[in-house]
């Protein structure tokens, strides 16, 4: 192990991170990266069957509390919260990745649809990081989770990516708001990033290539390829860095693929 490896092995020691959406995909990820570097992590997610399998997959839960929440339920966060409370006494960071989606064409959306991606997607996040202020200690980090159809439309996606174009805004304003505690705010927007997420939304593997091709990097993204990104921003490593956002989308926004 290097000394640069060795460093990162405690960075996070005696610090605890909340992270919504943490039973699969990018908030796994995010959790063990921060596991791995010594944090407690405290796990949110809708299924109790997925959190219990993540704590297994983090090695028990010596370092881990699983508490089953809908983020759009403001119920279901004080509850979260005062398990924080009572586990870990205070946060030291947040990753506000919980979210959902509906692939469809507007005309075919519904009322309850709107309700339910803009309350976990916008709401949701909001709220989460609303209801963590009294636990956050002072110079702690918040990191959104945003997409790229933040930046591209979607025939099939108006309702997903207008939720998520409300959180790099959300993220400059929270940033102001909560600087005079050095309390940073920033946002990471992945593109195509291969989860069961994804998978069920391509639903085949002539799709996920099509999803593939669009990338100028040749390749879909991975959960550490956000982790390792989220991991940073809650570090002391950006310690000058608020109010931004972090695209991780290998070219897709940005680059026509060659």
């Amino acid at each position: 192990m290097s000394a640069g490896d060795n460093y990162r092995m405690r960075e996070f020691d005696g610090k605890t991170v909340l992270i919504t959406g943490g039973g699969s995909g990018i908030g796994l990820g995010a959790a063990r990266r921060l596991i791995e570097a010594g944090a407690n992590v405290a796990l949110a997610g809708r299924s109790t069957e997925r959190l219990e399998q993540a704590a297994k997959e983090l090695g028990g839960k010596d370092h881990v509390l699983t508490a089953p929440t809908d983020v759009s339920d403001l119920g279901d966060l004080d509850r979260l919260i005062a398990a924080i409370r009572d586990r870990f006494g205070t946060l030291d960071g947040v990753f506000a990745n919980a979210g959902t989606g509906v692939a469809a064409r507007t005309a075919e959306l519904s009322e309850a649809d709107f309700d339910r991606v803009i309350g976990t997607n916008l709401k949701g996040v909001f709220f989460t990081v609303q209801k963590a202020l009294p636990l956050l200690a002072d110079g702690s980090s918040v990191v959104l989770n945003s997409s790229w159809t933040a930046h591209r439309g979607m025939a099939a996606g108006s309702l997903y990516g207008a939720s998520k174009a409300g959180l790099p805004s959300l993220t400059r304003s929270l940033a102001s708001d909560l600087a005079e505690r050095g309390i940073r705010v920033n946002t990471v927007t992945p593109g195509h990033i291969h989860t069961e997420m994804l998978e069920a939304i391509t639903g085949s593997d002539e799709v996920r290539e099509i999803f593939r091709s669009q990338v100028a990097l040749g390749r879909l993204g991975r959960p550490d390829d956000v982790a390792d990104a989220v991991l940073f921003l809650l570090s002391s490593r950006s310690s000058y860095i608020t109010g931004q956002e972090l695209v991780i989308d290998g070219g897709l926004v940005s680059c026509v693929p060659s």
